[in-house]
């Protein structure tokens, strides 16, 4: 494998000795596409997006390399913890466990960390020169926020696969219940294969522009029309390439001005157009890879792998700016289709409960009706006592056991003017 150029490693800050491991690994997996590029990015069916130990996801950019950092080293959960994390599973409530609690979970001897990268942002006032919490400075007006200048600042954090700790020994229950959370059923395969949200958001027109499907050869994203073109889902082999040539091209759609302002006029074949391909490439199989999907190369792409690994061998930057773009992209689709997804699910939640409802509507008819001029002083007694079951014990010794005519039934016990329903259970009801 060709090596990534790494200048006076010695000196490198954390975040570019973090940046470095993403390019030779970045490298490594092109280059792996590059002998048989009908490889995916991602095995299939293999892993879930990547969350800390509290369920908390990691964002695209981690997302991505953190998958490729299971793919090779076989992590089958992709959860992660930094140590002091590992330690706090040792210290519930703030507390030492005794040693007669269950064993003190940690790193196994040997194993080494892998980076993430997150952003912090230091506020400060600009005449008191106060510091304030970034969460405190999203809080405040436009007006108050204009006093404050904020200084974001990329950090590096270092983190452990579960699977590099003794926590299947130490928290067995714990362990089964991760496994259980990231295990994955299989797609389905063919035509059959269906992801209702993007059918939803291609129907209604939900997404920043127009998808169209169209009976042609062509799946392209035009920056002048603003709308993506597609052929229809039933030129595809499967399901899955269908939705992963719609990621792709949705992923260059994010990048028009107005939206994440990334693509700027450019010739076909250029470095920036190349770059703008592997940050579609990669962003789409970062959102397919969420959605259980496994996303290949596009066949249009392949042309751009050796500029590809011809940039990230070149240039120091090339993988920085370019996972933070796959980063923003992927975040504005999966936010836009987690959205999608939680509707439909409410619908089907509303629907179910009125299918229900709707099973168990009851109707009344009257199988004995006492008039003005019958005697019911048991039946004043008993309501002015406020004796409710004996009034519905009292009133079911009035059916003659005959049935009810279907012909008069009603939805309601209450029918005119002056009703009043005392009581009633699943099969009578007393109405005065």
């Amino acid at each position: 494998m060709a090596g990534y150029k790494n200048y006076k490693s010695d000196e490198k800050s954390s975040e570019d000795k973090a940046l470095d491991l993403f390019a030779e690994m970045m490298i490594e997996r092109i280059e792996t596409i590059s002998k048989d590029w009908s490889k995916p990015w991602f095995t299939k069916g293999s892993l879930r997006w990547p969350r800390n130990l509290s369920g908390r996801e990691y964002n695209g950019m981690n997302a991505l390399m953190l998958l490729m950092h299971c793919e090779k080293n076989g992590y089958t959960i992709p959860r992660f913890c930094t140590f002091d994390g590992i330690q706090r599973l040792n210290q519930p409530n703030g507390k030492q466990k005794s040693s007669d609690d269950q064993p003190r979970v940690s790193v196994n001897k040997g194993e080494r960390s892998f980076p993430v990268m997150l952003t912090t942002f230091t506020c400060i006032h600009k005449d008191t020169k106060e510091k304030i919490k970034y969460d405190d400075y999203k809080n405040l007006s436009e007006d108050e926020k204009k006093m404050y200048n904020v200084y974001p600042r990329m950090q590096v954090f270092r983190v452990f696969n579960v699977a590099q700790t003794n926590l299947q020994e130490a928290r067995p229950e714990l362990w089964a219940k991760l496994e259980e959370e990231n295990s994955l059923g299989m797609t389905e395969e063919g035509d059959k294969m269906t992801f209702e949200p993007i059918d939803v958001m291609i129907r209604d027109n939900l997404w920043i522009c127009p998808i169209k499907t169209q009976y042609q050869d062509h799946a392209y994203f035009s920056i002048s029309k603003n709308e993506i073109v597609v052929p229809e889902k039933k030129q595809f082999k499967d399901g899955e390439s269908f939705y992963g040539t719609v990621f792709h091209e949705m992923t260059h759609s994010t990048g028009i001005e107005g939206q994440l302002d990334r693509i700027k006029p450019t010739a076909f074949g250029s470095s920036e157009y190349a770059r703008e391909e592997l940050v579609a490439e990669l962003g789409s199989a970062l959102v397919a890879q969420r959605y259980g999907m496994t996303k290949h190369v596009k066949e249009d792409s392949c042309a751009y792998l050796k500029g590809w690994l011809d940039e990230l061998k070149e240039s120091p930057q090339f993988i920085k700016t370019t996972l933070l773009d796959v980063k923003r992209a992927s975040s504005l689709i999966t936010q836009k289709v987690d959205k999608i997804a939680q509707d439909l699910e409410r619908n089907v939640g509303v629907q179910q409960e009125n299918e229900v409802a709707a099973q168990e509507k009851v109707f009344y008819s009257s199988v004995a009706y006492l008039q003005s001029s019958d005697d019911t002083r048991q039946f004043d007694e008993l309501k002015d006592k406020g004796d409710y079951e004996g009034l519905l014990a009292l009133g079911k010794e009035y059916y003659d056991g005959n049935g009810i005519n279907e012909k008069y039934t009603y939805p309601s016990p209450v029918q005119n003017k002056g009703d009043n329903l005392l009581t009633e259970d699943k099969d009578f009801a007393v109405v005065y």
